[in-house]
């Protein structure tokens, strides 16, 4: 039976892989990404959860990058001001930024840490790439 980890453990395992999840622009250049399964992660991941999990991300990017009177509202309140409003207030984007990584935070806790794997947030690699890192399974060296 495959061993579980928690986040703390995966902070300095020995890295076994990445795997990187690329930006899909066969719809233009929104944010999203493709949500085929890779190869290396089938005896970590069941594929409808992977699918399930890049697929709430890249519903959660077209939410951050929808145009709407709100949106429409920040950019005239920022002219208005010479952009000090964003002194005092978060755009409609950093908000979805913020629980985009919170997202993440809770996927990682609950799913893929427990499987030796580890999602990073696509901010960190300028919303080019979804990186999966796959740590060593350490029940295969100890013994067991």
């Amino acid at each position: 039976m495959a061993e579980t980890h928690s986040l703390q453990d995966l902070q300095q395992p020995a890295v076994s892989s990445k795997v990187f999840i690329q930006r899909d622009y066969s719809s233009g250049t929104i944010c999203r990404f493709q949500t085929k399964f890779p190869s290396e992660l089938e005896s970590r991941i069941d594929k409808q959860q992977f699918e399930e999990t890049i697929q709430t991300l890249n519903n959660l990017y077209a939410e951050a990058e929808k145009l709407g009177g709100k949106s429409y509202l920040e950019g005239c309140l920022a002219c208005l001001t010479a952009y000090t409003i964003f002194l005092c207030m978060e755009t409609h984007y950093e908000k979805v930024l913020k629980k985009i990584a919170k997202y993440i935070k809770d996927q990682n806790e609950k799913i893929y840490a427990p499987r030796g794997l580890l999602l990073t947030d696509p901010i960190e690699r300028g919303l080019r790439v979804v990186e999966i890192t796959i740590f060593e399974d350490r029940s295969i060296g100890s013994g067991r």
